[in-house]
């Protein structure tokens, strides 16, 4: 017999999400509420602050400097 975890109701989610062209403005609503779910989001140097403001309060924001 083949032991199966149960699933866990809080297992780790990755969501990747385009700034596109750094307008905050045109990001999807679904961008949007992926942000604010975040508890880390990892930015590279072309996410703005009007990207950033969609975050939640104590998320980490993590710059991985690729441009």
């Amino acid at each position: 017999m083949t032991h199966r975890p149960e699933p866990c109701a809080s297992a780790p989610l990755v969501t990747l999400v385009g700034a596109g062209p750094g307008d905050p403005e045109l990001l999807t609503l679904k961008a949007v509420r992926a942000i604010r779910r975040a508890t880390v989001l990892l930015v590279d140097d072309l996410v703005g602050d009007g990207v950033l403001r969609h975050a939640r309060r104590g998320a980490r924001i993590v710059p991985v400097g690729k441009r």
